[in-house]
């Protein structure tokens, strides 16, 4: 399952003030959920992460750029992924949307459905939940991602 979140502004932490600062921990948070696997419940989350960046959040990405790789298959700077784990697979993949943030998720859902594979979405937002639910994702809100980080 591939889990694409979408989840900036759900907790109170002054991402309004420095919302690369947030997406960057939010990404690292991500990346340390990934390299967990199942929680105490024996809940596994998923398989990969896609975190999707837009506006100002998108300077994140040059924040990781320290310890994080390009991805081949993606132009410079516009796509992340860590380095990978002690298994060799690297579970989140950081996107830096060029236009509208929802606009990519949905691009990306439909990447990740087109192959077949399971897709979870975390969002609060309507129209994105109701877009995603069209390409047969399944929705949760960011508060199911709050309580496993």
């Amino acid at each position: 399952m591939v889990d694409v979140a979408n989840v900036m502004g759900a907790r109170a932490d002054g991402w309004w003030r420095d919302r690369a600062g947030a997406a960057l921990r939010l990404c690292r948070e991500v990346i340390a959920l990934a390299g967990r696997g199942a929680d105490r419940s024996g809940e596994r989350p998923a398989d990969a992460w896609v975190l999707v960046l837009e506006g100002r959040a998108r300077e994140a990405v040059a924040l990781l750029q320290e310890w994080a790789l390009p991805d081949n298959d993606a132009p410079p700077g516009a796509d992340w992924v860590p380095p990978p784990t002690g298994d060799g697979a690297a579970p989140v993949r950081v996107v830096s949307a060029p236009a509208s943030g929802d606009d990519t998720i949905v691009g990306v859902v439909a990447e990740v459905v087109a192959r077949d594979e399971p897709c979870l979405v975390v969002t609060a937002d309507r129209e994105l939940r109701q877009r995603c639910e069209e390409l047969n994702a399944s929705v949760v809100g960011p508060g199911w991602l709050l309580r496993l980080l």
